[in-house]
């Protein structure tokens, strides 16, 4: 089972979600194994030293970090600072389906974000340049 770091937490994976970006670094060749997936939700199981947003036994959602790992596994380490608290309105499989979708939404709508000069910035083309935006931010470490 894997071990925490200081701000890590180990969930426990109930559902995940499948993005375009699963495709993408599916197709990316490697010379070890890749777990794929990003979108999650699951619950606490363990907290690392200095996590203290959450504790063993909260349920969560989050879109991973592209450099770690991913979520297609049945624990997994995120750090805390990119989870949020699940809504207690949704199940497991719902909570999974929101993080990266609703990233890009409102990077989409708080940004306005195109991936050229020349591309329009409407409803049609918004959404894809959001995709590769959110794309490019989250292959950054927070």
């Amino acid at each position: 089972m894997p071990v925490a770091g200081a701000r890590d937490l180990l969930v426990k994976v109930l559902a995940v979600a499948v993005n375009p970006v699963d495709t993408k670094r599916r197709m990316v060749e490697t010379k070890d194994p890749t777990v794929l997936g990003w979108d999650a939700a699951g619950v606490v199981e363990a907290a690392g030293s200095e996590a203290t947003l959450f504790k063993p036994g909260d349920a969560v959602y989050y879109a991973g970090d592209v450099t770690r790992p991913g979520s297609n596994s049945e624990f997994h380490l995120v750090d805390e600072r990119i989870v949020g608290q699940k809504p207690k309105s949704l199940d497991f499989a719902q909570a999974a389906a929101i993080p990266l979708t609703a990233i890009t939404a409102w990077e989409t709508t708080s940004t306005g974000s195109r991936s050229s000069p020349e591309e329009p910035s409407s409803s049609s083309a918004a959404p894809a340049a959001s995709a590769r935006s959110a794309s490019r931010s989250r292959s950054s470490p927070a």
